[in-house]
């Protein structure tokens, strides 16, 4: 079973984390088998406590007759901890494989949304869910599913040891048992809620407080500041309710659970005192020692222990349940064809980079935004797109670059066919000047971002710099003039091998020497036989175009197009 589940089977969030833990099936059985070593190392560390304690009491021997005992006890304790070791190793390494698989699964699955499905989302959500959400997967996997299969074999283990020495005290302990787990369940489908409830709440908080910090300049220039401020100190503080919550149904939990174990065990310690001084003559209590009723109450707490450790990680349970709600739903979003893995769209013709034959695109809840349209954009060519705000011009480059695909018709590409874009807000990262131009040519030597930089009008701008291509920039270039990020941008596109060049208004907001400085860099991209579609509505970049498409939004839910002769 894949992590996002068989066609035809819905994705839940518990068989997403069955999924998952399929493919480190043998290190959680590995931990299991160690967890299980351990217990057994245990039983007999009691078994020798005891029949040290008889001997010394009972038997009165002196201690150096009992040195074999001794140094079996003094053998045990290491291999008990080695395997405890080898029980807590072995899960981690699985939970830590797990989430990689997971975050993997994730991004992929981010990759094949595409950034116009994404655009709904919010990033710092998407990167809650990426990060702290995988996060809360550790402890089910590393701690719950191994200690879910040891709260079974342990028990049942030590409750063979107990009936063997005394069958009505193994009674008390299977009756008391099935509490447990009974109270287990209830406080987990709480904590369940909670969790849930507490990781919307951190995306939630998450995306405020970044929505704030970005808005910060128009904050100040609004003085709205304060309100600002107290709107973040409102949401961290529904959090931090959120969260309180959630431990005191932990605590709340774990307390009475320690209640129903130590009077089972309470129960057992009656039972065997008053049967070794022969008040109880009922059954096998008059068969007791010292040894089979120190050995029973020894191993009365180490019947509950696992159970008792089981409830501790059900939480981890409950929280990974919670984060996987989230998750799932992500997965479960279902990617556009066009983007879907193993798609391949038709090969286009000779001297050919995109057909579109009778395509259309449409929106859930506006219908169609574009279409019927028959295109063709050949290599070395200028195709200008231009139409009213809302006829699909941005929609058109998205569906040539294969972020969205056609609700109807075909969409035919040249073999190997890649594309560099550029639009009106370019997305420049946190990182120097080369780090922002190595996203279209990562193997760029200094040499060739130099030139590129040049092309696009910023040679005198980078030469100037102490720092040279090493200058820093802020999140979404803080440290350059609207102009000089555009620039960057098209630098960007220089420096990238495409043949197709997707243009959406790259001139917008640009005083008018900085839009003839980028003109005149397009133009002479275009003499270098690449192809360039751009949407605009400039004079100056219209002019560029061998042909020009006009879009016109006939309909409220339908778009259509016309080509009009260039010139």
């Amino acid at each position: 079973m894949s992590e996002q589940g068989t066609p035809g089977e819905a994705l839940t969030p518990r068989r997403w984390l069955d999924a998952l833990a399929v493919h480190e099936r043998r290190l959680l059985g590995l931990a299991t088998l160690a967890g299980v070593v351990a217990g057994a190392l245990t039983l007999v560390q009691l078994g020798l406590l005891a029949w040290l304690v008889a001997a010394l009491v009972v038997a009165a021997r002196p201690p150096g007759e009992l040195w074999l005992g001794f140094l079996a006890l003094a053998a045990v304790l290491p291999l008990r901890a080695l395997a405890q070791w080898g029980q807590e190793a072995a899960g981690l390494e699985a939970s830590l494989r797990i989430r990689r698989r997971a975050r993997a699964a994730l991004l992929d699955h981010l990759a094949r949304l595409g950034p116009v499905r994404l655009a709904s989302r919010h990033s710092a959500s998407l990167a809650n869910q990426l990060v702290e959400q995988v996060e809360a997967l550790d402890g089910y996997f590393a701690r719950f599913l191994p200690q879910l299969r040891l709260a079974l074999a342990l028990p049942l283990l030590s409750l063979v040891v107990v009936a063997w020495l005394d069958w009505l005290a193994a009674l008390f302990l299977l009756l008391s048992a099935p509490l447990i787990p009974l109270f287990m369940a209830l406080v987990g489908m709480g904590a369940e809620r909670l969790n849930r409830e507490q990781f919307a709440a951190v995306a939630r908080l998450s995306g405020h407080f970044i929505d704030r910090v970005r808005g910060i300049t128009t904050l100040q220039l609004f003085g709205r500041t304060r309100e600002a401020t107290a709107e973040v100190h409102a949401a961290a503080d529904d959090y931090r309710r959120l969260s309180m919550r959630t431990l005191r149904l932990a605590f709340l939990s774990s307390a009475v659970l320690e209640f129903f174990a130590s009077v089972a065990i309470a129960v057992v310690a009656i039972y065997v005192g008053f049967g070794l001084l022969g008040y109880i003559d009922y059954g096998p209590s008059s068969e007791l020692t010292l040894f089979s009723g120190l050995l029973v109450l020894l191993l009365a707490p180490e019947f509950f222990q696992p159970l008792r450790t089981l409830s501790q990680h059900y939480h981890d349970r409950a929280a990974a349940l919670g984060a996987a709600d989230g998750l799932v739903a992500l997965l479960a979003e279902a990617p556009d064809p066009v983007r879907a893995e193993g798609h391949r769209p038709a090969p286009a013709g000779p001297g050919e980079l995109v057909r579109l034959a009778a395509v259309t695109v449409a929106y859930p809840g506006r219908g169609a935004v574009l279409g019927p349209l028959d295109l063709v954009v050949r290599r070395g060519e200028v195709l200008v797109v231009t139409g009213p705000s809302g006829a699909g011009k941005s929609t058109l480059l998205q569906l040539l670059a294969g972020f969205v695909g056609p609700g109807t018709g075909e969409r035919r590409l040249a073999e190997g066919l890649s594309f560099a874009w550029m639009d009106q807000r370019p997305l420049l990262i946190q990182g120097s000047l080369a780090d922002n131009l190595r996203l279209a040519a990562p193997d760029a030597d200094e040499p060739a971002m130099l030139a590129a930089l040049g092309r696009a009008g910023l040679g005198e701008l980078v030469a100037g710099l102490p720092r040279g291509l090493a200058t820093a920039l802020g999140e979404r270039g803080v440290g350059l003039s609207g102009g000089q990020a555009q620039r960057l941008a098209l630098a960007r596109v220089f420096l990238s091998p495409a043949p197709l060049v997707l243009l959406d208004e790259p001139t917008a907001s640009l005083d008018a020497d900085t839009e003839a400085r980028v003109v005149e860099a397009l133009a002479e991209l275009a003499g270098a036989g690449r192809s360039l579609v751009i949407a605009t509505h400039h004079p100056a970049l219209m002019a560029l175009g061998d042909r020009r498409l006009e879009l016109v939004a006939a309909q409220p839910d339908e778009a259509v197009a016309q080509e009009v002769p260039h010139g």
